[in-house]
């Protein structure tokens, strides 16, 4: 990482079980997030179409149309390549920026739970599939692979994430500070306070600037046909934030609302403090420890 770089972290809903409208916010969302200076803009976990929150679990495991809500959320779920795919990259291509989003991503007749980043050149930079779906999340995806635990190179700095829970697993975790990430990405569905102390040590332990976009969803927002809950009531509450490399808050949290946290992130902050611990560095001994990625 060279220059200062503005990112921003987009807490807004998604269009519930519409891909193409979903998309549409993604593009207006990264137009008004670009227009701020923004260079990478990364949104929640799952966004596209949804997140398949634990309320989902009576109708996925238990209810009687179970089959129905599995296949409209397939139905709208993206596919790579695809034009979903394809759309996407064109739409950083247009606001010239770095595009991350969490996404249902369907490969035959599975769907897993993706972070995608898209190059402002629309090429698909980074896809890495979350590597075990937490607790109720088995009821909808498939368990990914190691084939997205690098961070990789971009002219902001090198960018890798983990998605939600998985950025408790502390071998995935050593994957990326091993190759160097320096804007990690770390999308979520955990809108809890105890998260937020998570956030703190990943940033402090990682030494990289943190980006943590988190779902917020209205009960209101999904179709007649599948009731989470009465009005308004949230089923996500958000909490995105921004952290620097000494675990501090740059922006953010954000709770209870939507909006779009900007920061802007100073490399003089990662060599300061990898001054007295750089976990892939010289805080490293692989000579003791030995760490092994099978892609």
């Amino acid at each position: 990482m060279k220059e200062p770089v503005t990112v921003a972290c987009a807490q807004v809903e998604p269009v519930v079980f519409d891909l193409d409208a979903t998309i549409d916010r993604i593009d207006e969302v990264a137009r008004e997030a670009a227009a701020r200076g923004a260079k990478l803009v990364l949104f929640p976990e799952a966004y596209i179409p949804a997140y398949p929150s634990n309320r989902w679990a009576r109708y996925l495991a238990a209810g009687q149309d179970a089959k129905g809500i599995y296949a409209k959320l397939a139905r709208s779920s993206v596919e790579i390549p695809g034009p979903a795919s394809d759309r996407l990259g064109s739409i950083a291509r247009e606001h010239g920026l770095w595009l991350a989003t969490g996404a249902n991503e369907l490969d035959g007749g599975t769907i897993y739970n993706a972070l995608l980043l898209y190059g402002p050149d629309g090429s698909l930079a980074l896809h890495h599939r979350k590597l075990v779906p937490t607790n109720h999340e088995r009821l909808v995806w498939g368990p990914g692979d190691g084939k997205g635990l690098r961070a990789v190179e971009s002219d902001l700095g090198k960018v890798g994430g983990l998605i939600c829970w998985e950025n408790l697993m502390p071998l995935a975790r050593f994957s990326l500070y091993e190759s160097g990430v320096e804007i990690y990405l770390a999308p979520t569905a955990d809108d809890s306070e105890d998260w937020h102390d998570s956030l703190k040590h990943i940033a402090r332990e990682s030494r990289a600037f943190v980006l943590s976009c988190c779902v917020f969803q209205r009960a209101s927002s999904y179709p007649d046909d599948v009731q989470l809950a009465d009005g308004d009531e949230l089923v996500g509450r958000g909490g995105s934030a921004i952290l620097g490399p000494d675990g501090a808050y740059l922006a953010g949290p954000l709770w209870d609302e939507e909006g779009i946290l900007t920061a802007e992130l100073d490399p003089q902050r990662l060599y300061e403090e990898r001054q007295r611990f750089d976990p892939a560095g010289h805080y490293n001994r692989p000579d003791v420890l030995r760490f092994e990625l099978r892609t």
